[in-house]
């Protein structure tokens, strides 16, 4: 925030691919949030090609409460591609993130806006999560190979609570898997990151949009990519400069 974090504004990114049956328990959840937060908030939905009746819903929402907005992709492109659809589209100078599932709180939003402006993205840790004990596996796992590779001490680099100031969201590099290194990509561009417990709860409704391939294999895949990009990057200093 800024010292005056009466100029704040935050916008939250929901990306949503039929999410139809958790979206109503999402609008309850979101709307304490939204009751409590101290800055001016929006919540905007990044429809990524859903086929149930998750726009509906959202346009529902939207037309009862101007805080609801949304964009659509024209066709399903993935995580990456939607968070990034909603950072361009942001004009607040601070950007949320959550999943539509509601396995997150948003409540627990509030705990994130004290270290701002002190860091530049504050990332959840869900230290007790509550997932089945194949997707807990191998997103352990899949961190752990991940803290090995690139040393970021990012804990839970997918979880989907997070504030971002939106200069920083704007300056990393995005491509497909980029989600999965959000805090590491902050950290590249010289941000501080500070990691906060949060809440985790069983999902509500609907399933999971998850399997082997994008638990395991293209999160190695990813890591090398960043590692790729890590090595690549131009970095400067200047040491003198003509008037």
């Amino acid at each position: 925030m800024s010292k005056d974090p009466s100029n704040d504004q935050l916008t939250v990114i929901v990306p949503v691919f039929n999410e139809g049956p958790c979206l109503k328990h999402f609008q309850s959840e979101m709307d304490k949030f939204l009751s409590d937060t101290p800055i001016d908030t929006t919540v905007l939905f990044i429809n990524d090609g859903s086929t149930d009746n998750s726009q509906a819903m959202i346009e529902k929402m939207s037309a009862a409460d101007d805080r609801y907005k949304f964009l659509v992709l024209a066709s399903n492109s993935g995580l990456s591609t939607a968070i990034k659809a909603g950072i361009d589209a942001c004009e607040s100078n601070l950007i949320g993130y959550i999943d539509a599932d509601v396995q997150t709180a948003p409540l627990d939003f509030i705990k994130f806006l004290e270290f701002i402006p002190e860091y530049d993205m504050v990332n959840g840790t869900r230290v007790q999560r509550n997932d089945r004990l194949i997707k807990k596996l191998s997103s352990r796992i899949a961190n752990t190979f991940r803290r090995m590779m690139i040393q970021d001490n990012i804990k839970d680099t997918c979880c989907p609570l997070k504030i971002i100031k939106t200069h920083y969201a704007r300056k990393i590099p995005f491509y497909t898997g980029m989600h999965r290194f959000i805090p590491a990509l902050v950290q590249l561009e010289g941000g501080k990151v500070k990691q906060i417990p949060v809440q985790h709860f069983p999902r509500v409704a609907g399933t999971a949009k998850y399997h082997l391939h994008n638990r395991l294999i293209g999160p190695f895949i990813d890591t090398m990519v960043f590692i790729w990009i890590k090595r690549r990057q131009i970095k400067y200093r200047i040491s003198k400069q003509s008037v």
